[in-house]
């Protein structure tokens, strides 16, 4: 029988990363972030993490420079960072992917200033979305961990090798305490072989990384990377189910859906308050309401096949995004669309802007959202954006 232990996810993130035997890894702090690498720094100290190189940096920026150099060298590596730490780091992100280093980092997912806000929103991976990294995204304490470990499958696969980006809402996953299964070294190991790079840094065989690259190559070499994106879909899918077998749970793949069978509305979104929506959706499917939700769980790359098959007779789809894409719409909001562009029965499509800066939602919100996708069946198809529980009464005039 599997242990179980109750504990603070970012410390189920630490014991995920440290049973994935990271040779290298760099911290520097920021909330939400900070317990996971506090705690991986006292299971070095204590000898529970052995043959680790702990790496305090003097910012973001070099936080991820210490992993591109040492993944380059040919060792495995982990980071976490959050909010304006990621937003320092970007630079450094794009180089990784470029170099196809696979990484791996933990992302508190936390709001960008300005105003100043440390409670959770999408923003900070959203706006790192078209840096070449996988992102994965978990809703949970067990899948946020349980990500860690596949994302190191994926990223170490000789078919891949990008980095991968494990997302989890800051506070609502970082500091809740929850079960937890407790990790088997010996199981990681038989599921997680040691890291074999397929090249790196030797001056025994000397290569040359993240060299210039003039017009008539760049965009081969983008183009590459996009390529692995697309071959990582399957590979994602694979690596879920291995892990199922392994270890009794499924906890990964591209998208995951709670009873959509003979759903009208469907319910798309990603993160912690997929717990708050099938709570909301339990309730209205036993007043007989026919509604249900597409949670996805890769962002990077973007799951269209899965959505298409998973949303394929739904009459109207309400994505609820915890971003904004200012001047525009919430990111998955815009990416389902085109997901579902000319495909067959397309559905109406309404985009909910919710929970910014950490506003909670509740299940009377989801209830609410799902009458206004009620109100358009049967109407003209539209695609429609709307700022959720916005008080138009504390804005300027006119505004």
């Amino acid at each position: 029988m599997a242990k179980m232990a109750v504990m603070e996810g970012s410390h189920a993130i630490a014991e995920a990363a440290r049973v994935c035997r990271p040779s290298v890894v760099s911290a520097y702090p920021i909330t939400p972030q900070t317990h996971i690498v506090e705690d991986l720094s006292a299971m070095i100290a204590n000898g529970e993490l052995t043959n680790c190189e702990y790496v305090r940096t003097e910012s973001e920026f070099s936080a991820a420079s210490v992993i591109q150099g040492a993944q380059a060298a040919g060792v495995r590596t982990f980071s976490a960072t959050s909010s304006q730490g990621a937003v320092l780091m970007y630079e450094v992100l794009f180089s990784i992917a470029g170099m196809r280093l696979p990484c791996v980092l933990a992302m508190a997912n936390r709001a960008v200033s300005s105003p100043i806000n440390i409670w959770n929103d999408h923003q900070d991976a959203i706006s790192a979305r078209d840096n070449g990294w996988i992102q994965l995204w978990a809703e949970d304490n067990q899948e946020a961990a349980d990500m860690i470990i596949q994302a190191y499958k994926i990223a170490e696969d000789h078919r891949v090798t990008l980095p991968v980006m494990v997302n989890f809402d800051g506070f609502q996953v970082t500091h809740l305490y929850e079960p937890v299964e407790v990790y088997d070294q010996k199981m990681v190991d038989e599921f997680l072989p040691p890291y074999d790079p397929l090249f790196k840094l030797d001056p025994k065989d000397p290569v040359t990384m993240g060299a210039l690259a003039q017009p008539e190559y760049y965009t081969e070499a983008r183009y590459m990377v996009h390529a692995a994106q697309i071959t990582a879909k399957p590979i994602i899918e694979d690596v879920a189910r291995e892990f199922g077998r392994k270890f009794g749970r499924f906890k990964g793949g591209l998208i995951d859906t709670y009873k959509m069978e003979g759903a009208e509305v469907a319910l798309v979104a990603m993160g912690s308050i997929l717990g708050t929506m099938k709570d909301a959706v339990d309730e209205m499917r036993s007043a007989g309401i026919p509604v249900g939700i597409v949670k996805i769980r890769t962002y990077r790359p973007f799951p269209v096949e899965a959505l298409r098959a998973a949303l394929k007779g739904v009459k109207v789809v309400c994505v609820l995004d915890r971003n904004i894409s200012l001047g525009m719409e919430g990111a998955v909001f815009v990416e389902t669309k085109a997901a579902l562009y000319n495909a067959s029965e397309s559905p109406t499509m309404l985009g909910f802007i919710i929970g910014l800066g950490g506003r909670d939602i509740t299940v009377r919100d989801i209830k609410g959202i799902v009458d206004k996708g009620y109100k358009k069946i049967g109407g003209e198809r539209v695609s429609e954006l709307e700022w959720y529980q916005l008080d138009r009464n504390i804005l300027p005039e006119g505004i």
